[in-house]
């Protein structure tokens, strides 16, 4: 479905677009009215669990266009809202200079799923999922914080984390330490893959493979967004078990 790039490009789709300008509004109000607080010096919103969309994906009485991007319906959560502003990633209080250091020069590469765990803060797989469905809500400028994605880099990830997996039992595998091998994965990634940033307006969609390595560009100088920022809204459905996230397609 995703080839050997990992993620694609979907529309633009009239009801794609209807669906991005029913959620548009709605988004604005939750995160207006959230008690999240902004990270990154106050330019990123995550934006967990915010939009008011229906188990289906529907909004506001707009259904989410499963055929048009190629999926099988299933349960969803509430969609998060990734919200940037302008400047991002500035200084934060709950960020290291390293941290910052790596979204500003690495677009805080990551795969979604694996969690810091513990005071020392070691990375285990805690939220598997089927695949990774952005929807942008609103135009911004070339060079708004972007997503970036670095292509074919899912059987990077999938041979070391297999590789690091394998002498556990599989029910234990969300319990497993893989910050090493994720780690030393990521660097290869680096590497080897092509790092891509991927601009998208309402009425595309942008599918990602689970263990596609991702991030975030920094603001470029010049770019531009309406006064809510550039805002996404991601879904990321749930697997049974790691097993499902590892495995094929």
């Amino acid at each position: 479905m995703l080839g050997v790039k990992g993620w694609r490009r979907i529309g633009p789709h009239p009801e794609l677009a209807a669906w991005a300008q029913a959620a548009h509004p709605l988004a604005v109000s939750a995160l207006a009215n959230t008690d999240q607080a902004l990270r990154c010096g106050g330019t990123w919103a995550v934006g967990l669990d915010l939009l008011p969309n229906a188990p289906d994906g529907g909004i506001a009485q707009v259904p989410l266009a499963w055929d048009v991007l190629g999926l099988a319906p299933e349960p969803l959560h509430r969609a998060q809202l990734s919200t940037i502003f302008p400047g991002y990633p500035m200084p934060s209080a709950e960020e290291t200079a390293a941290a910052l250091a790596f979204r500003r020069n690495r677009d805080g590469a990551h795969l979604d799923g694996l969690l810091p765990v513990g005071p020392d803060r070691r990375r285990m797989i805690k939220e598997p999922h089927g695949w990774i469905l952005g929807l942008p809500l609103n135009q911004c400028g070339a060079g708004a914080s972007p997503l970036v994605v670095w292509e074919g880099s899912q059987e990077i990830m999938r041979a070391a984390l297999t590789e690091v997996l394998a002498g556990h039992p599989a029910p234990l595998w969300g319990e497993v330490d893989v910050t090493d091998a994720y780690g030393a994965a990521r660097k290869r990634v680096f590497e080897t893959c092509a790092r891509v940033e991927v601009d998208a307006a309402p009425g595309e969609a942008l599918l990602l493979h689970r263990l596609l390595l991702h991030g975030v560009a920094p603001w470029a100088a010049g770019a531009t967004a309406p006064p809510e920022g550039r805002m996404i809204a991601y879904f990321r459905p749930v697997k049974p078990s790691v097993r499902d996230w590892l495995g094929a397609p």
